[in-house]
């Protein structure tokens, strides 16, 4: 008979893998920040500024005192980290490179195979991009707009792309060039043997090897795990790969067939586990009851459906959805209390008063909004503005 995990025992796995059952007061020093994002696996970067960037929400849920400026450190003067894709693109630990030359390879594959590759790269796609890398070969990193335009006027977006654009992303998506750094939010391209040079003359670990990698470290950031979660996880295997993985890792002994249970009366989920799971729940540290507001981007919020299982927390990321047609708001951080999310909130930087505004709140239902609790939420403001460089906050909700 297969063990059962509950709902509770596989939130505490979960949220104690993403650094969430940890001290956020800690001190946000360089080498926390650079431990704390080898144990996330990656940050998802993103650019919408209504409150924050989504990566630095990510962090600062995680580190009371971080700053922005650390993670430029960490990517760009350390080097410790590299911008690519998982689901999304993200922040990864240099160390991680290796692997992801798999990505490089099928990532190349595909794009090739797509109808817009000489739609937007023109007749001649590789005469262009050779002239691309050459530039930059010659010349150093570059950005974009270094690369002249047919047309005097600006990109409207990425279907609008110049086919120097296009060929700049085609040569990092394949591994190719490398971000350098950033001038505002412009990506900053040179050759990736200049840029990470130990990383690039690592070997490309064989695909078994590989796969063997993907599929335990998801498992050991997920706490349990379907063998779809754990080829979503990084983006870089087949869900085909993630069972047959599974089913060599039981026969192993590395992992355990378990049925995890829903916070609400839901069938149990047939589920992966590391062996000790029971241990790991007993050693995990208590989750701090202080409020956090979570990015919409970050790991815990990433697949809804589990989310929804583990959490009894149902949520739709709504920036793009028309402003009649949202439930809440555009950019809705939720409220994370210990292991229970209890409300959600739309703020907003309102950078020329250097205020936060809340512009509405939302209690879950069975929530009381005692004193005790509105203090909390009081505080987790005051730190979102600290770290956004605000200085007041205000609650229009």
């Amino acid at each position: 008979m297969q063990p059962e995990v509950s709902a509770a025992d596989a939130r505490k796995l979960f949220l104690a893998a993403q650094g969430l059952c940890d001290d956020p007061g800690r001190r946000a020093t360089l080498g926390a920040l650079e431990q704390l994002i080898e144990r996330l696996g990656f940050v998802q970067v993103d650019s919408i500024q209504r409150i924050e960037r989504a990566h630095h929400l990510i962090l600062g849920a995680r580190l009371d005192h971080y700053r922005p400026e650390l993670l430029d450190r960490l990517a760009f003067e350390k080097w410790a980290l590299f911008e690519h894709w998982t689901h999304a693109a993200a922040y990864i630990p240099v160390a991680l490179f290796p692997h992801w030359r798999h990505r490089f390879v099928e990532r190349e594959r595909r794009m090739r195979g797509a109808r817009w590759f000489k739609r937007r790269l023109g007749k001649q796609p590789d005469a262009l991009l050779e002239a691309v890398y050459g530039r930059i070969a010659r010349e150093g990193p570059l950005r974009a707009r270094d690369f002249e335009r047919n047309t005097k006027r600006a990109s409207q977006g990425w279907w609008d792309w110049s086919p120097e654009k296009t060929a700049l992303e085609v040569l990092w998506h394949s591994g190719k060039l490398a971000i350098s750094g950033r001038d505002r939010f412009d990506k900053i391209y040179d050759l990736v043997e200049r840029v990470f040079p130990e990383a690039h003359a690592a070997p490309m670990p064989g695909r078994e090897e590989h796969v063997d990698w993907a599929c335990g470290a998801a498992l050991e950031r997920l706490g349990t795990a379907t063998p779809t979660e754990l080829a979503h996880f990084w983006g870089t295997v087949t869900i085909a790969e993630a069972r047959a993985w599974a089913k060599t890792a039981l026969h192993r002994h590395r992992a355990v067939s378990v049925l995890v249970g829903a916070k609400e009366q839901a069938k149990p989920l047939a589920s992966l586990a590391a062996p000790d799971w029971e241990a790991r729940v007993r050693r995990a540290p208590p989750v701090h009851d202080e409020l956090r507001l979570i990015a919409p981007f970050d790991p815990i919020m990433h697949d809804r459906e589990r989310l929804t299982r583990l959490f009894a927390f149902d949520y739709m990321f709504e920036a793009f959805t028309p402003a009649p047609k949202r439930k809440y708001g555009y950019y809705v951080l939720p409220i994370l209390e210990g292991e229970r999310f209890v409300g959600r909130l739309d703020p907003r930087h309102d950078r020329e008063r250097a205020a936060v505004v809340v512009e509405g709140l939302w209690w879950e239902r069975g929530v009381r909004v005692t004193a005790a609790r509105k203090r909390a939420l009081g505080r987790a403001l005051e730190k979102l503005a600290a770290r956004v460089g605000a200085t007041s906050v205000e609650l229009r909700a």
